[in-house]
């Protein structure tokens, strides 16, 4: 079993744990904490990017699980609605893992920074969209939708990762008229589960650092709690702004990858 922490300085130690503290509070709100945790591990030297991904996974699993007991808690989110998806999620991100392997990422990543600048005019344009629920649909069609979101982002996560949360977001906001509290609530969730799905998938490989994991994870439980407190106490126009902020800083992160591979070079 490989720890990853047997070489390891410090001071890389404590960029993992800030990166882990932040990344945590990032997912807990509204998603796109990796934005962060990627690229922190990926500075630790000798890591593959796989392993990077694996351990990622490990870490987030914390933070979401601890985010989505503390919304549990205090925000009681519609369990019947949360749990089917987590479910058909689960299984999506597992074959978005497996094809990852397989077929590049870059392929997607021009589709998704524009669906990126699309969400972000669409909610900026508009500041009542999740203030309040309004439910679509209801009965079978409604869960109907809440799987088939479920099952797309949960392979989008499986496959690329970056902004499932935020995806998750939009989504049961837009589609199924839930406010950005009750979105989030649910959405860690649905997350938690597209983490062990993807996590499932990497284990049998050994691609798992498991004390860089774990020192990630007690990170983002601890940002994750802070984060998912915070929302709750400040409610959905708080929760639209950091989305906002953060969905911004996916299409900066994510245009610049796009400009690196297909263009520059």
């Amino acid at each position: 079993m490989v720890s990853g922490l047997e070489e390891i300085q410090l001071a890389t130690i404590l960029l993992v744990v800030v990166a882990g503290l932040a990344a945590g509070w990032i997912d807990a709100v509204v998603g796109g904490g990796g934005l962060l945790q990627l690229p922190a591990l990926l500075l630790i030297p000798g890591i593959t990017p796989v392993q990077a991904l694996a351990t990622n996974k490990m870490g987030s699993i914390f933070g979401t699980t601890t985010s989505a007991i503390t919304y549990y808690r205090r925000a009681h989110p519609d369990l019947k609605t949360a749990l089917p998806m987590a479910a058909v999620a689960l299984v999506g991100s597992f074959g978005g893992a497996a094809l990852a392997v397989s077929l590049p990422s870059s392929v997607f990543k021009p589709i998704i920074v524009v669906a990126l600048i699309a969400v972000a005019i669409f909610t900026a344009l508009r500041p009542s969209v999740g203030e309040l629920t309004k439910l679509r649909h209801t009965g079978r069609r409604h869960y109907g939708t809440a799987a088939g979101i479920g099952l797309a982002i949960g392979f989008y996560d499986g496959l690329i990762g970056p902004g499932t949360g935020s995806f998750l977001i939009i989504a049961m906001v837009t589609f199924l008229g839930y406010n950005f509290l009750a979105a989030s609530a649910k959405a860690k969730i649905v997350n938690m589960a597209t983490n062990l799905g993807a996590l499932a998938f990497f284990l049998p490989n050994g691609a798992l650092l498991w004390g860089i994991g774990l020192v990630l994870g007690f990170s983002n439980m601890i940002g994750g709690y802070i984060g998912a407190r915070m929302a709750v106490k400040q409610g959905s126009k708080f929760i639209r702004v950091v989305f906002l902020v953060v969905v911004s800083a996916l299409i900066c992160k994510l245009g610049y990858d796009v400009w690196v591979e297909n263009i520059r070079g």
